[in-house]
């Protein structure tokens, strides 16, 4: 703080302007050292540091607490009703875990990820038969061809199969769970635990009041899990309808499975799944019916996507991290990431793909050849390449790299786009592959992906990304660049509260229908269908297409046509 004064004198005294001085320091955005506030845990204080005003420890103690208590409910939580609910939730974890099933899952080759590594599961193993049931249901999903003596319909990749077992976890852990302890669970003995209990319409039910009782009200959640039910359920394809062998495993629980119920089951394996799949397709739609949005996507760009030109606004993200760029000479390393910052927020922009393809894609040299598409195909990603004949950085990808590539939108074609040289981005992909890129590597093996995270050693970490860390860099990109400090004057956007980086595609897609009207338009922005767009991405209200109409119709009272 003394030297920050000394500073401000030197600057006064020879008619300097205000902070010309301070803005030479090595990274001039992070808060000076020995702030103090007694209230703040060692996390929160490397997050405060970017955002605590120069005189900090000079404010009273009032003004302290109301600059903490900004900071916590706009940049450390980003205050928004599902985020409380998710905070206090996290307080007490009830899931199982699969190890076999996850194993199993691991096995499968994965060409985007096999130099990754991925997270260690967190949280109580399932009973032993338990986990080799759902290994088994992984195996039959997740088969290149359909084991003899079966049948299925669709199949799942290696991320599906991950997010169905933390579903299927989540499930049997409030089964698990004591009655009477904070999660106010079935109180299931593990050993009475199995997949046959998928095919008993009372645990359905049970399931989804719990999480009504523990919400509040219905999501589009429950929705998704008892069309998951009905899947495993259907006859002729699902699996639990194609496993009779499971009636053994089947055991009463008090409250949720009696006796008879166990019994009819046993008796007729096949009915009773018919019956459980007619059940839950039924609650499925009242669910739909009575469905509340919990997490509302558009909330923490709420400000952007209400804003005439929403890509405009959210440019203005990059515009602060050029501008409060750290001199790479003496911080090299903070100057490295913010190029990167800089370069995910203006691709992610350009392009509009999803999180996985971002972090996935590869960078050829310049002078090299691009990698040829069927490569790309195999690994399933794609890459970002310099082609000398239109002078400009590509992105191509084939179409089996992207979440939906059975869309029509593709239509069995790659996708190409050629990145436009708009607010320096050529220079700044120059300088991040030249000076920050290896910066950021340093002794480690390089995953030859474009973007990649900077690690201490190759003992400590991989430079790699992995869907959470991915996920946390464009975080903290909003909340030290795209979060207005009314403290600091720092900041791009005034009520923007951390997201991360699938709210791009919002922006995108609200920016196109609001200046044209058009799903469709939009849709070829995010590489989706209309229906898809309209369902899940763009914020178009009936205010913005009275606009659009009203801007038409006002051709006739100016002259136009």
């Amino acid at each position: 703080m003394e030297s920050l004064r000394v500073l401000a004198f030197i600057e006064k005294r020879y008619g300097l302007r205000q902070n010309a001085l301070k803005d030479q320091l090595p990274n001039p955005n992070r808060a000076s050292v020995g702030f103090r506030h007694v209230d703040l845990t060692r996390a929160e204080r490397r997050c405060v540091a970017w955002h605590l005003p120069d005189d900090f420890n000079e404010r009273t103690p009032a003004a302290q607490a109301e600059i903490i208590a900004w900071l916590r409910r706009n940049v450390m939580t980003g205050a928004t009703p599902f985020r409380e609910y998710h905070r206090t939730a996290r307080k007490h974890r009830f899931a199982l875990i699969f190890p076999e099933a996850a194993a199993e899952i691991a096995s499968v080759p994965d060409p985007s990820e096999t130099k990754g590594r991925r997270r260690g599961q967190i949280g109580q193993a399932a009973p032993l038969e338990l986990d080799r049931e759902m290994r088994e249901l992984v195996c039959f999903k997740m088969a290149k061809i359909t084991p003899m003596g079966f049948c299925r319909r669709g199949f799942w990749k290696p991320p599906t199969a991950h997010q169905i077992l933390n579903y299927v976890g989540l499930l049997y852990g409030a089964l698990s769970a004591e009655s009477e302890g904070p999660i106010k669970g079935a109180g299931a003995p593990h050993e009475t635990l199995s997949l046959a209990l998928l095919a008993i319409p009372g645990v359905w039910r049970w399931y989804i009041e719990w999480r009504h009782r523990r919400r509040g009200f219905y999501t589009r959640w429950e929705m998704h899990m008892l069309e998951f039910a009905a899947s495993l359920l259907k006859p002729g394809t699902g699996w639990l309808s194609q496993s009779p062998a499971l009636a053994n495993r089947l055991r009463p629980i008090a409250g949720v499975v009696s006796m008879e119920e166990v019994a009819r089951a046993q008796r007729d394996w096949t009915g009773a799944c018919q019956e459980a799949f007619q059940q839950v397709r039924t609650w499925s739609k009242d669910v739909v019916r009575v469905a509340r949005v919990h997490r509302d996507p558009f909330l923490a760009v709420l400000p952007v996507l209400e804003a005439p030109r929403p890509v405009a606004v959210y440019s203005r993200i990059g515009d602060e991290i050029l501008k409060r760029m750290p001199d790479p000479v003496v911080d090299p390393i903070a100057a490295a990431e913010a190029s990167r910052a800089f370069l995910m927020l203006r691709i992610g922009l350009h392009t509009g793909l999803r999180q996985k393809n971002l972090r996935q894609l590869r960078v050829g040299p310049i002078g090299a050849a691009p990698t040829p598409m069927a490569t790309l195909e195999a690994l399933q990603c794609g890459e970002l390449f310099f082609d000398p004949l239109e002078a400009g950085w590509i992105v191509a990808l084939p179409a089996a790299a992207f979440k939906n590539a059975t869309s029509s939108y593709f239509a069995n074609s790659p996708y190409r786009l050629r990145l436009p040289d708009h607010g320096g981005l050529y220079r700044q992909i120059t300088a991040y592959l030249a000076i920050h890129r290896p910066i950021l590597l340093g002794d480690l093996e390089d995953p030859e992906t474009f973007f990649v995270k900077f690690a201490r050693s190759a003992e400590t970490g991989s430079a790699r990304y992995r869907s959470s860390d991915f996920y946390v860099a464009w975080r903290q990109m909003i909340e030290r660049y795209g979060i207005y400090n009314p403290f600091t004057g720092r900041g791009a956007i005034e009520g923007l509260l951390p997201h991360g980086p699938h709210n791009v595609r919002d922006v995108l897609a609200t920016h196109i229908i609001k200046r044209t009207g058009s799903y469709e338009q939009a849709g070829f922005a995010i590489q989706d269908k209309p229906e898809t767009l309209a369902r899940h991405y763009a914020r178009f209200l009936p205010h913005d297409k009275a606009e659009i109409a009203a801007r038409i119709l006002d051709e006739v009272w100016t002259g136009g046509s």
